[in-house]
């Protein structure tokens, strides 16, 4: 230590004044030390330890920057084509199956069943197509079935769709929207050409018939000049039509008698005055569109060549048209002989029967309780008859009576916690087919005094 401070002296006093500004310069230094060992030091203090959370501040304009940018139009156009599938129509043939289709379409048998097993109820909707039906087919740019569209009807289509490697089914129903409609008509030749002249389909006509089937047998008592006026619905879909829907209302004069019903919530048809328009017995067993003979009391055999009485009512049909029970019964009698061919009688209480006579073949056997409407048996000509036609029978305590023109038990009417609702419903029914009548009447007094 001497000798230092010994050569300290011996400088030259221009180098000991350097010497003690960088000495005091130092000295400095080390007392307060630089910012940037500050801040060395405090992060070798506060460094992270594992396992355990931190929260950072992070300036508003970092977050900022690290917002995520909306997609462009060419990010659009991208993602657009990569999620963009090759569709193919595949229509149902006979025979076909789900698994036929996928094979004609190139698809393995792992397919079918990753498809028709789909995740969803839905997908057992695909175990029976439908001949004629269409169904879409989507693949993606691999070639994987990734979409299936099936419409099952004008308002509802199943869905199958591949979703994070899954097939997943649901069905979409679209909405149907009502619209009412009018339609009034008279007939000139028959009945169902008034209705279609009147823009009814086949379907509305016989359901018109129908409501009035209890009223009116429109094999025989429809007559020239008879009427009808009918409120109905039309069902669109997306503004296009689709279809005809329910009778609301309807009248039919019949031989200048009048004829009404009215559609009520429970989707019966009751009279204005709240009575069912359901009777015990139907007037006409069988289809309405042929009919050969009317009631009389003698005629003359095609067969047998004399006059007798004709104790019934034969209405001709195509051999396999359907026949049914007129009212609720017990089956007495179902047999062939070789007058009546193969018949059945069935008994109904209260002291009525009816007979079913000439039929090709039976539906029904004896002893076996039926209801009206049901079934028993089909349009022939066995026995004693010239051409296909049922011959029926309407018999009152054992004497023929004329079934088109037969006193009938009274409808029930309607139950009395629902006739004020009811009558609300038959007054707005009732206007409607007014204002169709007056509709009408103008028409043809307009046609009449056209020059």
């Amino acid at each position: 230590m001497n000798n230092i401070k010994k050569l300290y002296i011996e400088l030259p006093k221009q180098h000991r004044i350097f010497i003690s500004v960088v000495s005091v310069l130092l000295l400095l230094l080390v007392i307060f030390p630089s910012e940037k060992a500050t801040a060395s030091r405090q992060s070798e203090q506060s460094s992270l330890k594992i396992g355990q959370r931190y929260e950072l501040s992070v300036p508003e304009q970092s977050i900022t920057a690290l917002q995520v940018q909306e997609p462009t139009t060419q990010t659009n156009e991208v993602l657009s084509e990569q999620e963009q599938l090759s569709w193919q129509t595949a229509k149902v043939k006979s025979g076909d199956s789900l698994a036929k289709i996928f094979k004609r379409l190139g698809y393995n048998a792992r397919t079918t069943h990753d498809v028709s097993s789909a995740k969803g109820d839905d997908s057992k909707l695909l175990k029976k197509l439908n001949v004629g039906d269409t169904l879409r087919i989507g693949k993606d740019s691999a070639g994987k079935l990734a979409a299936l569209e099936y419409p099952l009807s004008k308002t509802d289509t199943l869905f199958v769709t591949l979703i994070n490697g899954q097939y997943q089914s649901f069905k979409e129903t679209k909405t149907v929207e009502i619209r009412e409609s009018i339609a009034h008509g008279v007939i000139k030749s028959s009945f169902w050409n008034a209705g279609i002249a009147a823009g009814l389909d086949d379907g509305q006509i016989i359901n018109l018939a129908n409501v009035f089937g209890w009223d009116i047998d429109f094999a025989i008592d429809i007559r020239k000049g008879d009427s009808f006026h009918v409120v109905y619905e039309n069902q669109y879909v997306d503004g296009e039509f689709i279809g005809t829907g329910k009778i609301l209302a309807a009248e039919f004069i019949n031989q200048d008698e009048p004829f009404q019903a009215i559609r009520f919530t429970d989707g019966e048809y009751y009279s204005p005055d709240g009575k069912s328009m359901r009777k015990a017995f139907l007037r006409a067993p069988v289809s309405f569109k042929y009919i050969s003979s009317n009631f009389k009391p003698k005629r003359f055999h095609p067969v047998q060549k004399r006059w007798k009485a004709h104790r019934g009512t034969d209405y001709a049909a195509k051999t396999g048209t359907p026949v049914v029970a007129a009212g609720n019964g017990k089956v007495v009698r179902a047999t062939y002989d070789k007058y009546n061919g193969h018949h059945v009688f069935i008994q109904h209480g209260n002291g009525i029967e009816t007979k079913y006579i000439h039929f090709s073949k039976r539906a029904v056997k004896k002893g076996q309780r039926v209801k009206q409407g049901q079934v028993i048996g089909y349009v022939g000509s066995t026995g004693l008859a010239a051409g296909p036609h049922l011959h029926y029978e309407f018999l009152l305590n054992g004497v023929h009576r004329n079934p088109r023109t037969v006193k009938l038990p009274d409808a029930k009417p309607i139950n009395k916690k629902y006739r004020q609702a009811f009558a609300s419903i038959a007054s707005q029914r009732l206007t409607e087919l007014s204002g169709s009548k007056l509709a009408l009447n103008t028409l043809q007094n307009g046609h009449n005094q056209a020059p």
